[in-house]
């Protein structure tokens, strides 16, 4: 009877970063080593000591597979995520560029700043950090997921709202030694991890995330305190809340409202650069004449300047906005997504 061969048992994160370090020998393994998080260099340690034979094969995969994660690590910052995928796609094949991007990515994932602040409870990582300068719960709310960040950002005071608000907006980059300080004082507080260079993080996209997920009157309060203090940043803000393409987010009875005040020459415009989603469903929310004579519109109208497409799109966000101001549409948000009939 033929003998069932085992498989290769599968080696962890921990493992595998054992063996780098002992193919790479002591002087360059301890330089890295003093650059991780004290709990993997634990781990490291311990599974180099435990580990007392290494294949010429797994060393040479290990090898490889490093070599080819810091190359996609190049790409990614030369080009981003679907501009390394190519490349990797191209050499390696889509298979193994998706299995190389999916390891980098979330390697990346876990070394970002404050992972200790997403892993946390909203209640918990709240009542931990909102008696901490505005400044100190702005870089931390940089770093947490929107709709975690929108809660905090929710519990605060009305005053405090706008100060911490106005401090993402304006964010741009943060020292490494300041991070790091922030990160050591959370981890005795909650208890787990973290650190890193230069980061960029804040600015008016986290801010409008933020605020995308908030409920209507933290939403109202911050805009307002920012259009007395800083009318300019405010305005920045409200222009990047909603865009043209979002409109397939609203109910029927929505558009259709918006389609009653929109001038039907912006509307051909808009459409020239939207995606077919969005034409889709404006046309689905029009008797068949008008989708029909719209669409001839489109056609006949031919080229257009990318600019008068983006400022026609630009002017129907404003009747949005003003439509929803005025409570005449929904737009979900954060805390009062729930639509009753």
């Amino acid at each position: 009877m033929a003998q069932v061969q085992k498989q290769p048992q599968k080696l962890t994160g921990a493992q595998k970063a054992a063996i780098l370090m002992i193919a790479l020998g002591p002087e360059i393994s301890s330089s890295i080593l003093k650059r991780l998080p004290e709990h993997m260099i634990e781990k490291i340690t311990y599974e180099i000591a435990n580990t007392t034979k290494i294949s010429v094969q797994q060393k040479e995969g290990i090898l490889k597979e490093f070599k080819d994660m810091t190359l996609a690590q190049d790409y990614i910052n030369q080009g981003g995520i679907e501009y390394a995928k190519n490349l990797l796609t191209k050499a390696l094949g889509s298979q193994k560029a998706k299995e190389i991007i999916d390891t980098v990515s979330e390697i990346t994932q876990q070394r970002r700043p404050f992972a200790i602040a997403r892993k946390a409870d909203s209640q918990q990582l709240f009542n931990t950090i909102s008696k901490e300068h505005p400044q100190t719960i702005a870089l931390i709310l940089c770093y947490l997921q929107p709709d975690k960040a929108a809660t905090i950002l929710s519990g605060l005071p009305e005053d405090l709202q706008a100060d911490v608000a106005y401090r993402i907006a304006t964010m741009n980059t943060t020292s490494p030694a300041v991070i790091r300080q922030v990160e050591s004082v959370l981890e005795k507080k909650l208890s787990t991890l973290i650190g890193s260079d230069y980061a960029s993080v804040g600015g008016v996209s986290t801010l409008v995330d933020i605020l995308n997920s908030s409920d209507r009157a933290t939403e109202k309060n911050i805009l307002a305190e920012l259009e007395q203090e800083e009318p300019e940043l405010a305005e920045q803000v409200r222009s990047s809340m909603f865009v043209f393409e979002d409109i397939v987010t609203l109910d029927n009875a929505s558009i259709q409202r918006i389609l009653r005040e929109v001038d039907t020459r912006d509307l051909a415009l808009a459409l020239k650069i939207s995606s077919e989603e969005v034409a889709e469903v404006i046309f689905r929310n029009m008797s068949k004449r008008a989708a029909q004579t719209l669409r001839e519109d489109i056609e006949f109208m031919g080229p257009v300047r990318l600019v008068e497409a983006e400022n026609a799109q630009q002017r129907i966000v404003g009747i949005i906005r003003a439509l929803d101001e005025a409570n005449e549409i929904i737009i979900a948000r954060g805390g009062d997504h729930v639509i009753v009939e």
